[in-house]
């Protein structure tokens, strides 16, 4: 156990959802660099954070604007002085709309829609904004989440944007699958021909995901690429072959809180601090000073320790570090991230934007 183990604990106790700054800078200069060496604009998302400061980071090394999931992020966002903010998400509902056109007459607003009855309400905020809102066609080239399913589709909601008072047909957004790239651009290349002869063009096409950050620049006449787990990283990126475990920012510092036999063990750590989200990973959790233990089931909070494949095994009271699976979901699950430089305690930032599902 670390002298900074100690010491988080001492000031912070545990479990304790730790940063190290320094590793998140490098993340952010080797995403950034890999869309300058490509050419397309960073326009990271902030899902993963959820922190106005570390989106400022992001736009200082060279981001081009923010991407958020939904309208409360943006709105946290927007106050911590953040400006071309993307939603990649449906947005439907009065109240949502009332929002979306507050947040318009703030800051430059992108949406993403993929279905007419989303667009047919569009025009609301853009109304309350008192300008035209901005609007990208979510596609869906093989990932089978959101979006529409042929480039004709595609290019009637285009059409459809276009011709509604206040809107105003911005481009595409696409999350190929990682091994779907000539899918989509076989997508892109029908769909911009059908704009061409609508007398529209694409100005935007956003490519998205960490996991796609090697493929950043294969498609030709993307603009931007919207990644954000990569900030951070986690076990789910390690396994997907885009980092390493010495580029994974965000670790848990957990407490051992007992040995009832020799095999197993509890951590104070588990659904509620490390998410049942397993990421289609063994485990929920790689424990850097034991990688033999296997973190194998959760209580709300108890980590279930397997330690049978572990020639060493941790005592009562020792302090594990743990890279979770899916760092997105462990980061909403707390109020603040405390903060590190190598073995310094730095301080913590506030997770702004925690809990902001709407």
């Amino acid at each position: 156990m670390t002298a900074l183990a100690e010491e988080i604990a001492r000031v912070y106790g545990t479990p304790a959802v730790v940063i190290d700054l320094d590793k998140v800078e490098a993340n952010i200069a080797r995403l950034q660099a890999a869309c300058d060496a490509a050419g397309v604009a960073n326009r990271p998302h902030i899902k993963t954070h959820k922190s106005p400061e570390l989106a400022r980071l992001q736009r200082e090394a060279g981001a081009r604007g923010i991407t958020c999931q939904k309208l409360g992020e943006a709105e946290v966002m927007a106050d911590g002085g953040l400006d071309d903010i993307m939603i990649s998400y449906n947005i439907l509902g009065e109240e949502k709309l009332g929002r979306l056109g507050a947040l318009q007459r703030r800051v430059r607003m992108i949406v993403a829609a993929d279905n007419p009855v989303t667009i047919a309400g569009l025009p609301t905020a853009a109304e309350i904004a008192g300008r035209d809102l901005e609007v990208v066609v979510e596609c869906d080239t093989g990932r089978q989440r959101a979006g529409v399913e042929t480039p004709g589709e595609a290019v009637e909601l285009a059409k459809m944007i276009a011709g509604s008072k206040g809107l105003r047909f911005a481009g595409f957004l696409m999350y190929p699958p990682e091994d779907g790239w000539d899918r989509t651009q076989a997508f892109l290349d029908t769909a911009n021909a059908g704009l061409r002869d609508a007398g529209l063009e694409a100005g935007i096409v956003s490519t998205g995901g960490s996991p796609n950050i090697p493929n950043i620049g294969k498609l030709k006449g993307a603009t931007e690429h919207r990644a954000g787990t990569s900030i951070f990283n986690d076990r789910m990126q390690v396994a997907a072959g885009v980092a390493s475990l010495d580029d994974c920012a965000l670790t848990v510092y957990a407490t051992v809180v007992s040995r009832a036999g020799p095999e197993r063990g509890i951590l104070d750590s588990g659904s509620k601090t490390l998410t049942s989200d397993t990421g289609g990973l063994e485990g929920h959790g790689y424990i850097l000073e034991y990688p033999s233990a296997k973190i194998a089931k959760f209580a709300e909070e108890h980590g279930f320790l397997d330690l049978a494949a572990s020639n060493e095994r941790p005592k009562v009271g020792e302090i594990v570090r743990i890279v979770p699976n899916h760092v997105c979901v462990v980061v909403n699950m707390v109020d603040r991230l405390i903060t590190v430089r190598g073995d310094k305690l730095i301080g913590e930032l506030p997770v702004a934007a925690r809990g902001r599902l709407t």
